[in-house]
């Protein structure tokens, strides 16, 4: 075990699998000579060669569609898209193309691509460059949907991601990058597709993934100053979602609060939410709550981009009114 940062734990994990496996290669803009819009990709060039670290053109659509026709040829590409919204630009390639494609051939051919994006706020980007689209992407079949919240899942999830036999689409948390944590390498990667508790407790549970799980946990110990034991369930896999984990610990605490830094209108906290109302309604003791971004495109003033994604006062906030601590 070793104290490594969030960017640093990607690259171990690409250069890891592509030591481990020729057919493993990274494209996309600037990931080569530049190192990575966010440095995740540094010095693998050098390392590596541009046989397995290439830079593409400015064309979002071009590149992930030559990973797709990768994938299909027989080899694990890794695709980089620098920011989730710039993968807009490729939803055709991603959304009409790999994951339909097993389905369309009866089984015949699999898509076995990892496209890699940047997701959230937080760095004053603007709005063009801050979005969280994860609930997009998990509404597809036939895509998987990863979102890392901690350095170990970040490295673990891309070894899972590249293993799999169909697309995965791997969300980053842009404000983890530089942010640090334990890691442990050389073994098999952990079981990324279930949910996982982050923290114990009896009293409400926080439900969560991503970009928000550390403000989540900054709520969840500020809870527990004022004798509220909180539960914290990070989702990881947004597609397929952990059901079976997300029913448990409502039935374990009886309240639930949805965190996600997309948008609340058919976020992927709505979802949800409806599942726990199919699956868990009678064990509810107090309304579901959810804390999500404002409706707006998120600003660039920094008060403002604070403003418009969750935070752990709203979050303690609606944990509180769950509670009937609050109104």
């Amino acid at each position: 075990m070793s104290e490594s940062s969030y960017r640093e734990a990607i690259r171990a994990a690409m250069t890891r699998a592509m030591n481990e496996d020729p057919r493993v290669f990274l494209m996309g803009e600037d990931v080569g000579r530049y190192g990575g819009a966010f440095a995740v990709s540094m010095g693998m060039l050098d390392e590596l060669g541009p046989e397995r670290i290439r830079d593409t053109p400015l064309s979002e659509s071009a590149f992930v569609g030559a990973g797709i026709g990768a994938a299909l040829g027989g080899m694990r590409p890794i695709v980089e898209v620098m920011t989730v919204n710039f993968s807009l630009l490729a939803m055709d390639q991603i959304v009409n193309g790999a994951a339909t494609l097993r389905h369309m051939s009866g089984g015949q051919v699999s898509v076995p691509v990892l496209i890699r994006m940047a997701t959230g706020a937080g760095k004053q980007v603007a709005a063009q460059h801050s979005h969280s689209w994860e609930g997009w992407y998990a509404s597809v079949p036939g895509l998987k949907v990863l979102a890392a919240g901690t350095v170990q899942d970040a490295y673990d999830m891309v070894l899972a991601g590249l293993a799999d036999p169909d697309p995965v689409v791997l969300f980053e948390t842009m404000v983890l990058y530089a942010s640090k944590g334990e890691l442990v390498e050389g073994e098999a990667p952990a079981d990324v597709w279930r949910a996982a508790v982050r923290r114990e407790g009896k009293d409400v549970s926080l439900i969560t993934y991503g970009s928000s799980l550390p403000k989540v946990l900054e709520a969840a110990a500020r809870l527990e100053e004022e004798g509220v034991d909180a539960e914290v369930l990070d989702l990881r896999c947004l597609r397929p979602l952990d059901t079976e984990a997300i029913l448990a610990t409502v039935t374990k605490t009886h309240r639930a609060v949805v965190v996600d830094e997309g948008w609340r209108s058919v976020s992927l906290a709505a979802e949800v939410m409806a599942r726990i109302a199919e699956g868990a309604f009678y064990e509810l003791d107090a309304p579901l709550e959810r804390v999500c971004a404002a409706e707006v495109p998120i600003p660039y003033p920094k008060h403002l981009e604070d403003a418009a994604v969750p935070q752990p006062d709203a979050i303690v906030h609606a944990a509180r009114r769950t509670l009937a601590r609050e109104r």
